[in-house]
């Protein structure tokens, strides 16, 4: 990936009809295009957000980003569109990064290593859905539970941001191992101040997935030049 990349345009999240027809997996009759002009689809542009301290270039192209590390299971579904038309976009790479259940980023933190561990990009297809596995995200002192994400698109960075996750969830998730050995986390959506920044609207819709993990899902829609 050309680390020459422009920071352009923003983040979208979608809701309503668009949600539901994103939650089926195909566009319907009356969706894009003429869904935005009727009303009936709403594109609604949220900030974008700090990319913090532990970005790494490089990342690679990969739909399991895990390298072992142990955690609850965590499929992210991103679906990047258009957010003048909500049409999806193909082969945008949606990169992320995240630390581990024991609230360490690869690259950075004492005694690790790796610089691959909880970092990948993934294409999306022809529906604009990009899947990639991973953990339920630990935490660390000063900020909720989250997922960093970029967006790039025709060779610009199109989005910078943040994905949360909903407290009674991660509460939920964290009285099970490895989470449970580090207890008493110190900060929630409520008052972290990066999610006080529009972080409300970058929270994933999350469901089990019958075998012990979850699966999490967002929209994101980006201008794209």
């Amino acid at each position: 990936m050309d680390e020459l990349l422009t920071r352009r345009g923003t983040l979208a999240r979608l809701g309503g009809l668009l949600a539901a027809a994103l939650g089926l997996g195909a566009w319907e009759a009356g969706d894009g295009p003429a869904g935005v002009a009727s009303g009936a689809v709403r594109c609604v542009l949220t900030p974008e957000q700090t990319e913090g301290p532990y970005y790494i270039a490089n990342e690679k192209v990969r739909r399991n980003i895990t390298d072992g590390k142990r955690g609850v299971p965590l499929t992210l579904r991103a679906t990047v569109v258009d957010a003048s038309t909500c049409k999806p976009i193909r082969n945008a790479a949606v990169d992320v990064w995240h630390c581990d259940a024991g609230g360490v980023y690869s690259g950075f933190d004492k005694g690790t290593a790796s610089r691959t561990f909880l970092r990948g990009m993934q294409r999306t297809n022809a529906g604009g859905l990009a899947i990639l596995k991973t953990i339920y995200p630990g935490w660390y002192p000063g900020r909720t539970v989250h997922i960093h994400v970029k967006v790039h698109v025709g060779g610009n960075v199109a989005h910078t941001g943040q994905l949360y996750f909903p407290d009674a969830l991660t509460d939920k998730v964290y009285r099970r191992a490895p989470y449970n050995r580090r207890p008493g986390r110190t900060t929630r959506n409520a008052n972290d101040f990066v999610y006080a920044n529009g972080g409300r609207n970058s929270i994933v819709s999350v469901r089990a997935d019958g075998a012990g993990g979850y699966v999490a899902s967002i929209a994101m829609g980006v201008v794209r030049s």
